[in-house]
């Protein structure tokens, strides 16, 4: 989906698609407060088709596990219905988070993500960006590097380690430029290629990432 297809003025239609009711419910209340309108609800593969053609939604949010059925194969109807889809589910391997993408999916987000992340995560889907949340970017980074996520952080270079630190404690572009004694512009140099080692996609999941890593550290 075009960016454009979004009208900011007008809530966003969600479909959801979780084969336990309570679990619905919940989450439609959840997206309710947030402004988030869920259009329709399904428990299962030809439920969700239905109502995807029925309401015509800006994205469904699809859990994987559904009473049995394949949530991949769930996907991959969905997009060629032009529907695309946020999942959000218990799952946190890189295997199913890859499996997801692979089928289609344009965002993954844990259910051990907090509630402003699946926000932004069905803010950016329905504007036609890929998001993964920090839990599922772990994931995929540990896959492709073979080292645990905390490892792939010590491969940043001093600065950069320096400067996620420092994002990790709270700190905006404009603290960080004045207490590394550095411009704003380079700050932002730095955003960058820490997020192509990590693996994480956008600038929210990278503060995500370093405000928990910092908050692991601290326990």
């Amino acid at each position: 989906m075009d960016s454009g297809d979004v009208n900011s003025s007008s809530p966003i239609r969600v479909l959801l698609v979780d084969d336990h009711p309570a679990v619905r419910e919940g989450l439609a209340l959840l997206l309710a407060s947030d402004g988030i309108e869920v259009c329709a609800e399904a428990g299962g593969h030809a439920d969700a088709l239905a109502r995807a053609d029925e309401c015509c939604p800006d994205l469904a949010i699809v859990d994987l596990s559904l009473d049995g059925e394949d949530g991949l194969a769930l996907i991959s109807d969905l997009n060629r219905r032009a529907v695309p889809v946020l999942v959000y589910s218990m799952h946190t391997d890189a295997r199913h988070v890859g499996s997801a993408f692979e089928a289609g999916a344009l965002g993954y987000v844990t259910k051990r993500a907090l509630h402003g992340v699946l926000m932004q995560g069905i803010r950016e889907v329905a504007a036609g960006r890929r998001f993964v949340s920090p839990g599922g970017a772990a994931a995929l980074a540990e896959s492709v590097t073979g080292s645990a996520p905390g490892d792939a952080v010590q491969k940043l270079s001093q600065n950069e380690r320096r400067v996620y630190e420092l994002l990790g404690q709270g700190q905006d572009t404009f603290d960080i430029a004045a207490t590394l004694h550095i411009s704003n512009h380079t700050v932002e140099s730095y955003y960058e290629r820490i997020k192509f080692k990590l693996y994480l996609s956008g600038m929210h999941e990278l503060r995500l990432h370093a405000i928990h890593r910092s908050q692991k550290s601290t326990r």
